[in-house]
């Protein structure tokens, strides 16, 4: 097919549905706004339930003759350099577990970096399949991962050489990137796909001063969040596939099996115009939103207080491979205060929302459509957070722990943890049991504690410091961790 990226086919089709003045006698049931409630309609409008059709019988007719679908996502898969491209409006939860399942079965090994996201977690707890678990490279002085090294993932290979492939996360959410070709190669050298969570990535491919894009890297399949770095809605999500180690209908099944029976053509749409915008005018807006940000960073390390993390701090031996400026990390703990708190503050006083937030740090993230307007207002708050911040103290202690504590022996597959006969103890009898269930500091959601792993008591100090100082970690039974599920059946 010939592509002319001026084509946004899930909104051409709608607006032909609403030319037809078509009459739908099928879901959803609001029809088109008319029976939509009245108090929904004033907050939301009439164009939302517009837009939302049956995708089948719908926005294409109940045979897809006009393959409406498939053609956005030929649009999107040559806009972004990949062979083939899947919409998904169940969010990149939803993607990367369709990308495991196409590349390991139950009880086959996959080389996973340990600092995946809880909904890779998830897909293991889900599919039954062995993680094979890849260091993350520690900052032992600003305490946090990068990804892991390709060294690492050659040494796993060498060890598992039954290993069915290999998923790591690149970018991080605090804009680290992995050497994404060195890991590409390792893998193919062993004739294995690697698959790239690159939920954060999804503006990489318009514009060349950012990290490399895992499709020009050579991975073999990516998933990206469109709602995170673009201008997709919530839950909107592309997973990419290129080369041959993957069988694309056997990607597409998986995705089905997993899926909705009845997506958001409002998603489809978000997706579709993303793609529009992005490949007439991606590289323009990245260019002004780099131009920004620069200034924005050098702006905040002149507010007393506050140190912004570049890749001088990131990258390097040991470090990230590269990274990505737009989510502006700001060490604050020269402030003697918590990210936490400073977070709350920012939305109680200013009604600015930051992005992560730790006990050190926190995180303003920048996309295409922030302006010197949305900079000035972030900027005019952050000084404001450095002349109060003397309320903030003093600040609760979160017990980090080393690199070397941050890893406990992982006893059984998550999935046999997560489905075995469980017990709720008290917190201090939890240290040396199996955990049944995630510990996950929210956001990034990168689990502190897995299904499977013999709880420590470094790693359980941290948890419990943190949820005191004002870590959310929604994932247990019990948030506030007074009581850790485990295994009942331990031996």
């Amino acid at each position: 097919m010939t592509m002319d990226h001026h084509e946004a086919p899930v909104l051409e089709a709608l607006a032909a549905y609403r030319d037809r003045d078509e009459l739908g006698f099928s879901p959803p049931g609001h029809k088109q706004a008319r029976g939509a409630s009245p108090a929904v309609r004033a907050v939301l409008g009439d164009a939302v339930f517009f837009g939302d059709l049956l995708a089948t019988g719908g926005l294409d007719d109940r045979q897809e003759k006009s393959s409406v679908l498939r053609r956005a996502e030929a649009l999107m898969a040559d806009a972004v350099h990949a062979e083939h491209t899947f919409f998904s409006t169940c969010g990149s939860s939803l993607s990367v577990k369709a990308a495991m399942l196409s590349v390991a079965a139950p009880h086959q090994k996959l080389l996973v970096g340990r600092d995946a996201h809880k909904s890779v977690i998830a897909g293991l707890i889900l599919s039954g399949i062995e993680p094979v678990w890849l260091e993350p490279q520690w900052d032992a002085e600003r305490h946090l991962a990068h990804p892991p090294a390709p060294e690492t993932l050659g040494r796993a290979f060498t060890d598992h050489p039954d290993a069915q492939g290999a998923l790591v996360t690149s970018p991080t959410p605090y804009g680290t990137a992995a050497d994404l070709r060195a890991m590409a190669d390792v893998c193919h050298r062993h004739g294995k796909p690697l698959i790239v969570d690159e939920a954060w990535g999804a503006h990489l491919p318009f514009h060349p001063d950012l990290p490399s894009w895992a499709m020009d890297a050579g991975a073999d399949v990516c998933v990206t969040s469109i709602r995170k770095m673009g201008s997709g809605l919530e839950q909107g999500s592309v997973f990419h596939f290129q080369g041959d180690l993957i069988d694309p209908d056997t990607l597409a099944s998986r995705a089905d099996l997993l899926g909705t029976t009845s997506p958001s053509v409002l998603l489809y749409a978000g997706i579709d115009g993303w793609r529009q915008q992005m490949a007439l005018n991606g590289h323009g807006l990245l260019s002004q939103a780099l131009d920004l940000v620069a200034t924005v960073r050098r702006r905040i390390e002149e507010i007393e207080g506050m140190h912004v993390n570049g890749p001088d701090h990131f990258c390097g031996p040991g470090g990230a491979a590269e990274f990505d400026p737009l989510p502006v990390i700001i060490d604050i703990s020269a402030l003697d205060t918590t990210g936490y708190r400073a977070a709350d503050w920012l939305r109680r006083h200013h009604h600015i929302d930051m992005h992560l937030v730790d006990h050190r740090r926190i995180s303003a993230q920048f996309t295409h459509a922030d302006d010197s307007d949305t900079a000035e207002r972030l900027l005019a708050a952050l000084h404001d957070l450095a002349r109060n911040a003397h309320t903030l103290r003093p600040a609760p202690t979160v017990h980090v722990p080393a690199p070397a504590e941050l890893r406990p022996d992982q006893t059984c597959l998550p999935r046999d943890a997560f489905f075995a006969e469980t017990e709720d103890v008290p917190a201090a009898q939890a240290v040396g049991r199996v955990a049944a269930e995630m510990l996950t500091p929210y956001p990034p959601g990168i689990p502190a504690v897995l299904p499977g792993e013999r709880i420590t008591e470094p790693l359980l100090r941290y948890l419990r410091s943190g949820v005191e100082a004002g870590m959310n970690v929604p994932d247990p039974a019990d948030p506030t961790l007074h009581t850790i599920r485990v295994r009942a059946d331990e031996d």
